[in-house]
């Protein structure tokens, strides 16, 4: 099945409007967040693991603004519609929200994803505390998915640098 990714791009408005029609058919909502700066196999690997939890897999994106603050000046390398877009041309992705700040408790709140997915780089003690107190607040189940050995978007990044 082909999918314009266009399409999966939202606003916050839209995903809870988008969020209402799933919870009425009964279908189960995966969330996940991150900066996706540079697209690669772990990210691709972590989605449709992601994916495979519920029934549609929305992407909370960290805006540029945001990402700038959390990994420093020379990034993002990719501008957050085309991060948006990249994310949503996978299959295992259904929507994408971009959300400012370094925190996405609000976005969390309002969603109320039934699956809430972190990368393996973190523990239930290592959420930010907002998130985690959003997230258990509407009733989410919080899981987390191992990295992919060997792939990072920092790791990447320094490569292309030492050529």
């Amino acid at each position: 099945m082909n999918k314009n990714p266009v399409a999966g791009i939202m606003t916050l408005s839209e995903a809870k409007i988008w969020r209402e029609k799933l919870r009425a058919e009964g279908r189960r909502l995966v969330i996940t967040n991150g900066c996706f700066d540079i697209l690669h196999r772990g990210h691709a690997e972590y989605l449709y693991e992601s994916r495979l939890l519920g029934d549609a897999l929305l992407v909370l994106v960290n805006s540029d603004a945001s990402v700038c603050g959390l990994k420093g000046p020379e990034r993002p390398l990719v501008d957050q519609y085309n991060r948006c877009y990249m994310l949503c041309a996978l299959s295992s992705v259904d929507a994408a929200v971009v959300f400012d700040g370094e925190r996405c408790d609000r976005q969390l709140r309002e969603l109320s994803a039934d699956i809430y997915v972190k990368g393996g780089d973190y523990t239930l003690d290592r959420l930010d505390p907002a998130e985690r107190a959003a997230l258990e607040e509407v009733g989410t189940r919080i899981c987390f998915k191992p990295f992919v050995p060997g792939f990072s978007t920092t790791m990447i990044v320094e490569k292309i640098r030492r050529g």
